[in-house]
């Protein structure tokens, strides 16, 4: 699957109606987001059943403000609609092929009693 555009007005429900979401929040005067541009798009088409996603943050303001974006390129992947990654600068393919699979992996079951517990003010394991 090629990569697909989101917009303000897209970006929440492609969260929410998508198993897994990788978002490259990115603009076009970013020379290390046109670097990591075909990396992304490679990945894109080697895990069809993740969703590639590219948000242009000058297009795109309100949602880039919303997610706290303060450096590009940054690389967010959402499993079940919940964050579980966020990270500022560029991947080389290698680094993004690992995080696709760690993503692919995750115990989600365990990811949202660490979520309930860390609200509640319980330590981390």
């Amino acid at each position: 699957m090629a990569t697909v555009e989101l917009t303000d007005d897209t970006f929440e429900q492609t969260v929410k109606d998508n198993d897994i979401v990788l978002v490259d929040f990115w603009a076009s005067w970013c020379g290390p987001c046109r670097m990591f541009a075909p990396i992304f798009e490679a990945s894109s088409k080697q895990h069809p059943d993740v969703v590639h996603a590219k948000l242009d943050t000058e297009a795109q303001q309100r949602i880039a403000a919303a997610a706290g974006i303060t450096a590009i390129p940054t690389l967010m992947a959402f499993r079940e609609g919940i964050l579980v990654f966020n990270q500022a600068g560029a991947l080389p393919a290698p680094a993004l092929e690992q995080l696709v699979g760690a993503v692919k992996d995750l115990d989600m079951d365990d990811v949202r009693q660490r979520i309930a517990a860390a609200s509640n003010g319980e330590p981390r394991n």
